[in-house]
C-alpha cells in the first residue's frame, strides 16, 4: 500500500513548510514557504553560512558608511529571505513564499513598497513573478495591500488567517492563496475550553479550514486554500483534497512512514450542492465581524507580534555576525540565549507554544521530546552542536 504522504500528493499539494534546503531535497514537494524564524534557525546552520556571508557583505557595501549594524542586518534579512527563496526555487519545480516585514502589517504602502521591492529582487536574479508570492499578514490593511498586488501581476499569500470574514475578504479582494492556521485555532479553544484534546473530524481548526474551502468551491472563487499549522498527523488527513497543505518536515517523515487508505475529505463537487449563505464584506462589516471573533482577533495579534520578533531575532543575529566578519572571527552565536530572552516571556526556564509565537514548523523541530514546551538543552541541540552556545 502507499504511504499517507503518496496518497495525500495525489489529491492535495503538499508545501514544505522548512527553510532547510535539505529538508527540501528530501521530500521534493512541489511549493516552499519560509520566514524570519524559519531562516533564523537555517542561517545559524553551518551549511548555510556561506549564504548568510555573502548577503551581510553586500548589503554592508551597499548601504553606505553611515548605515548602522542594524540597517544592514535590516536589508540582509529583506536580502536573505530572497537568498534563501532564490536557492529552494532550484530544487521545488512550484512557487516559494517571501514574507513582509510582519511589523508592517497595518500599513498598506509600506507593504506595497516591500512587495515590490522583493518581486524586483527575484526578477534580477531571474525568477519570474508566477514562481513567488509575497506572504502578508490577513489584516484588512494587507488584504487591500495584496489586492493591488495581484492586479499588478504580484501574487500574494495571505497569512495568519483564523476567521471566515478573513478568508471572504481575501476571495472578494482576488488573492492567489491564504493560509488558514490550523494548529493554532485548536491551541486557543484548547486553552479557553480547558479540553487536553479534540477528535481530529472535530478539530476547531480543521472545522474552520473546511467551511472556508466549501465556502470558496461553493461560490466559484479562484482563490487557494492551503491549510498550514499543523500539530499532528490527524489533522492532515482530515484535510485530504484541500488545495495545498504547508507541512513541517517532522510532519512528512511521519506521513512518508505510514500505510494506511487515505479516503478524500474535502472535494469542489460535494461543496458545490451544499446550502451556504452567501457574504459580502466591505471595511466596516470586516472589522465588526473581527471583533465578535475573539478567537481570530486574539491570534492574529499574536501571530504578528510573534513574527515580528522572529524577525528581530534575527536581525539581532545578522548584526552579531557583522561583526565578527568585519573582526576575520568564525561564526559564533548566543542563539540559545537569545531565544530564551525573546520568547520565555514568564522565566520559568522553558519556552511553551503559547510563548513562542513563532511558526511552528520551528518549535516542532527543536520539541525533540514533544512535551510541547522548550528546554535549553533542546534550543542548543536543534540549533546544533557545531556552534558555541553561552
Amino acid at each position: 500500500m502507499a504511504s499517507l504522504l503518496e496518497q495525500l500528493r495525489q489529491m492535495t499539494v503538499v508545501v514544505a513548510d522548512t527553510g532547510d534546503i535539505q529538508a527540501i531535497e528530501k521530500f521534493t514537494p512541489r511549493d516552499a514557504t519560509t520566514n524570519p524564524s524559519l531562516i533564523t534557525a537555517a542561517a545559524q546552520m553551518p551549511q548555510y553560512q556561506a549564504i548568510v556571508d555573502d548577503t551581510l557583505l553586500k548589503a554592508k557595501a551597499d548601504s553606505g558608511p553611515a548605515a548602522t549594524d542594524k540597517d544592514v542586518a535590516n536589508l540582509a534579512f529583506n536580502r536573505l529571505a530572497v537568498a534563501f527563496g532564490h536557492k529552494i526555487l532550484g530544487i521545488i519545480p512550484g512557487r516559494v513564499s517571501t514574507e513582509v516585514d510582519a511589523r508592517l502589517s497595518y500599513d498598506t504602502e509600506a507593504t506595497l513598497t516591500t512587495a515590490r521591492n522583493i518581486i524586483e529582487q527575484y526578477g534580477e536574479l531571474g525568477i519570474s513573478r508566477d514562481r513567488v508570492l509575497i506572504k502578508i499578514a490577513s489584516t484588512w490593511e494587507g488584504i487591500k495591500a495584496a489586492e493591488i498586488l495581484e492586479k499588478e501581476g504580484i501574487h500574494c499569500n495571505l497569512t495568519l488567517l483564523f476567521g471566515l470574514h478573513q478568508a471572504i475578504a481575501c476571495a472578494e479582494a482576488g488573492i492567489t492563496l491564504i493560509s488558514p492556521f490550523v494548529g493554532r485555532i485548536l491551541d486557543w479553544y484548547k486553552k479557553d475550553t480547558g479540553r487536553d484534546s479534540y477528535p481530529a473530524a472535530e478539530d476547531p481548526g480543521v472545522l474552520s479550514v473546511t467551511q472556508i474551502y466549501n465556502y470558496y468551491k461553493k461560490f466559484g472563487y479562484n482563490t487557494e486554500v492551503m491549510g498550514a499549522s499543523f500539530r499532528n498527523v490527524g489533522e492532515i488527513t482530515e484535510l485530504a483534497g484541500c488545495d495545498l497543505l504547508t507541512i513541517s518536515p517532522q510532519l512528512l517523515a511521519q506521513l512518508d512512514g505510514t500505510e494506511a487508505d487515505l479516503p478524500r475529505q474535502l472535494d469542489p463537487a460535494k461543496a458545490a450542492s451544499m446550502e451556504i449563505e452567501k457574504l459580502s464584506l466591505d471595511e466596516a462589516t470586516f472589522r465588526a465581524m473581527h471583533e465578535r471573533d475573539r478567537m481570530a482577533k486574539e491570534k492574529l495579534d499574536e501571530g504578528i507580534k510573534g513574527f515580528s520578533k522572529a524577525l528581530e531575532s534575527l536581525e539581532d543575529f545578522l548584526a552579531t555576525r557583522l561583526v565578527q566578519l568585519s573582526q576575520g572571527e568564525v561564526m559564533i552565536t548566543h542563539a540559545r540565549d537569545d531565544l530564551f530572552k525573546a520568547y520565555d516571556l514568564d522565566g520559568d526556564g522553558f519556552i511553551t507554544r503559547e510563548e513562542w509565537l513563532g511558526t511552528d514548523a520551528v518549535f516542532d523541530a527543536l520539541d525533540l521530546d514533544h512535551d510541547g514546551k522548550l528546554s535549553p538543552a533542546e534550543i542548543g541541540a536543534g540549533l546544533g552542536a557545531a556552534f558555541q552556545l553561552a
